[in-house]
């Protein structure tokens, strides 16, 4: 079933494989895609569809050193590149627009951007910074009525400008810890005005963002990744988190969102999303649904047969084979990662992975 066709609205996706987002950290020059990305996603350009990497859609999101930005002209054209490359082979391709929040350190922000997040408490840990290697995170100041008005203009915007740069659509990163989910857990979100304090506070932001970008570009073409029960980036769960994340779902349905892409982080020894609440999301999200953690092809194959997903996301098996699809076609072996130069500049480690031709 990996490789069955699947259309959906306006698109057609001639696979049911998905290329996870993943940080490679390759945009050196003033956070813009460039030429060395163009050629790493157009050699993955068989996946059925391709979702790049979390992309800032604001200064203030930039976190992490030389990850890429949509927020000026310079990166829409430096995007094109890539859009255009993946188009030609065939392919399909999201962007996902990634506010770090307060994942962040200063040193990794451009000039007059800040530190946010839905409340005052530092995320714990520490990031690497350009300029003075491993740091630990930076406070952040807690966003005002001002600040999420304005956040939520940030994503709309960009979400326009994605579209203009040729993608097909944007995908909400609303996991791993970013600053969608870290209005969405309790652990993190400390507020009590209406953004937090209930599940139907915790939700407001990410619904008010979601609405913001659906009347941008259109909800046929726009999807979200949530992470319930992960642990990245200080989240975990808390007592209702199945029940909010069942209303979040019902919401965005009533939207028209394309897909759902619900990440388990099991395979790297966080706690499981529950088998159960994975299938009543299913049941209550009448778009897409991809799933998304540890899957190979046979797991990746049942879980198609039985209808839990309707893709399957791979993230280091797509970063490590160029050509995954034809990989699994045959059966053949993978190319083992190289850890070491997943987030460092050049081609090494991102470009050079072998084929099957050669």
């Amino acid at each position: 079933m990996l490789f069955e066709p699947l259309s959906a609205r306006s698109l057609h996706f001639k696979n049911r494989m998905v290329m996870s987002p993943m940080t490679r950290c390759r945009a050196v020059d003033a956070n813009t895609p460039n030429a060395l990305m163009a050629e790493y996603y157009g050699q993955r350009a068989s996946a059925g569809l391709i979702v790049i990497e979390g992309t800032s859609p604001a200064p203030n999101g930039l976190g992490y050193a030389f990850i890429p930005g949509l927020f000026n002209q310079a990166q829409v054209q430096g995007w094109k590149q890539i859009t255009d490359t993946v188009h030609a082979k065939g392919g399909k391709i999201f962007i996902q627009l990634m506010h770090t929040g307060r994942v962040t350190h200063v040193a990794n922000l451009p000039a007059g951007a800040e530190v946010l997040g839905p409340s005052p408490q530092t995320c714990p840990g520490q990031m690497y910074t350009a300029s003075q290697g491993m740091q630990p995170h930076s406070p952040p100041r807690p966003m005002t009525q001002a600040d999420i008005d304005r956040a939520v203009g940030e994503y709309a915007e960009p979400a326009r400008l994605a579209i203009a740069a040729g993608f097909d659509g944007v995908e909400l990163h609303a996991a791993n810890g970013y600053l969608i989910e870290q209005f969405l857990n309790a652990n993190v979100n400390r507020r009590t005005d209406g953004y937090g304090g209930d599940i139907a506070g915790r939700n407001r932001f990410a619904l008010e963002v979601a609405r913001a970008v659906a009347a941008a570009i259109g909800a046929e073409r726009l999807g979200i990744r949530l992470s319930p029960h992960g642990t990245f980036n200080d989240t975990g769960a808390y007592p209702d988190v199945d029940a909010q994340y069942l209303a979040l779902l019902t919401e965005l349905s009533k939207l028209g969102l394309l897909y759902v892409h619900l990440l388990d982080h099991s395979a790297t020894g966080a706690p499981p999303v529950p088998a159960a609440l994975k299938a009543q999301l299913r049941s209550a999200f009448k778009g897409l649904f991809i799933l998304a953690g540890g899957f190979d092809k046979t797991s990746a194959e049942a879980a198609l047969a039985e209808k839990r997903a309707d893709m399957i996301a791979f993230a280091r098996a797509f970063l490590t084979n160029p050509d995954l699809v034809e990989r699994f076609r045959k059966n053949a072996a993978l190319n083992a990662p190289d850890m070491a130069t997943f987030y460092v500049p050049g081609s090494k480690g991102y470009t050079d992975y072998p084929t099957l031709s050669g």
